[in-house]
């Protein structure tokens, strides 16, 4: 466990600056951590970080005493007023799973500078000058790619055997809003297909919600219907596996394993696994060392999964390249957003600069291509890729 924390640490470093903490730190009986979550364990998404807390927390050795978990928290004014009752009932690190949780984390973090706040997918901690609020995300962009190469592979064997031809090769992709995130996340996705079939097309259709089962499950027929061969998504509910699982359409999934609702279609999976973060943190204030400011989970750290191969479906030599690539991406003989690899409108890209500095006006500051690399995650961790690469639709109306 010690070297996970420390390699988590380390992967922090180049991307942010440090956050002051007590020097003194604590008995580890005396730690008490709350967690807030959006939805409860209905929701994939905070499935994924429940089932991490609750695994954290076995692994360090506290007491049930010592923990308070709050589901089902929006992203209002009951966030803070949850994170202040966390904070007034003794914990020492407050989280909170949601991207709409920032800013009432952040009015907290100012109310209570003694206790420790972390959110996870957030953007202002690098700059917010808090020295008790943090944010952490994860290279998932890297997960998502190598879930695609078993997306292009389950094409290339429609394609060899005569079930679609090339130029039928589309696939569909549930988003829950246009966000940076969101676009992140399918562009890595698709790029992972590309690399096994370079014809391979893809339409976006957003619910414009993260957890919305009706919503998810028709814009995934929707998709089905518009020529989709293949479904993925970045939404959170079991909508579009659903969807998948009645038409018979290949589904690759996030935030787990999604077999139960699709044997037959189900693919793989990828997430991001916040155990790593959730041992650092609390490990951090039992040490009284300083929590990264903004901190960037990786492969290496074990933050970034790809798993839960449907092995009636996957074959063993798809298994064998997805490991192989996995680990050209570790020593970085292969990366995702290569812009040799897609193209915006035609062309190819030297220069992109990114909105990294949230400061709410939507100013694009940052040069984040170096010697033909878009790097995602270098400069926060919190996804920064925004571009609708030629190969995707993106279609923000349902109208």
């Amino acid at each position: 466990m010690k070297k996970l924390l420390a390699l988590g640490l380390a992967a922090t470093l180049s991307v942010a600056g440090l956050a002051t903490l007590s020097a003194c730190g604590m008995d580890k009986e005396d730690l008490k951590i709350g967690f807030i979550f959006l939805h409860d364990e209905s929701s994939t998404y905070d499935k994924n970080f429940i089932d991490a807390a609750k695994a954290a927390v076995e692994e360090m050795g506290l007491t049930e005493d010592q923990v308070i978990m709050k589901t089902n928290i929006p992203e209002d004014d009951t966030c803070y007023d949850t994170a202040a009752d966390l904070a007034d009932s003794g914990c020492d690190i407050v989280f909170a799973d949601s991207f709409g949780h920032e800013a009432y984390m952040m009015k907290a973090a100012e109310e209570f500078p003694d206790v420790e706040f972390c959110h996870a997918t957030g953007t202002q901690a690098h700059t917010a000058g808090l020295d008790n609020y943090h944010n952490a995300f994860a290279t998932i962009y890297e997960g998502r790619y190598l879930a695609g190469m078993v997306a292009g592979y389950e094409l290339k064997e429609m394609i060899d055997n005569g079930d679609i031809t090339a130029d039928q090769a589309k696939m569909g992709y549930v988003g829950a809003f246009p966000y940076a995130e969101v676009v992140s996340g399918f562009t890595s996705f698709y790029l992972g297909a590309k690399s096994i079939v370079e014809e391979v097309t893809m339409t976006v259709r957003y619910t414009n919600s993260w957890y919305e089962p009706t919503a998810e499950k028709t814009t995934a027929e929707t998709l089905i219907g518009e020529g989709c061969v293949l479904i993925s998504q970045h939404a959170d509910s079991l909508g579009a596996p659903s969807a998948c699982e009645e038409a018979g359409v290949p589904n690759v999934s996030y935030n787990g394993s999604t077999y139960t609702t699709g044997p037959n279609t189900y693919l793989i999976h990828s997430r991001i696994n916040w155990q790593p973060y959730f041992e650092y943190i609390i490990q951090s204030v039992i040490d009284g060392e300083k929590i990264a400011t903004d901190w960037t989970g990786t492969l290496e750290t074990g933050s970034v999964e790809v798993s839960g191969y449907n092995d009636e479906l996957v074959s063993a030599d798809t298994m064998a390249a997805v490991s192989l690539a996995l680990q050209e991406l570790k020593d970085g003989t292969r990366h995702v957003f290569d812009t040799a690899n897609f193209t915006v409108g035609g062309e190819t890209l030297s220069s992109y600069l990114a909105d990294v500095d949230d400061d709410g006006t939507f100013t694009k500051e940052t040069e984040v291509i170096e010697n033909g690399i878009f790097y995602e995650s270098k400069h926060r961790s919190a996804p920064y890729f925004d571009l609708i690469i030629d190969g995707i639709t993106s279609i923000t109306s349902n109208g």
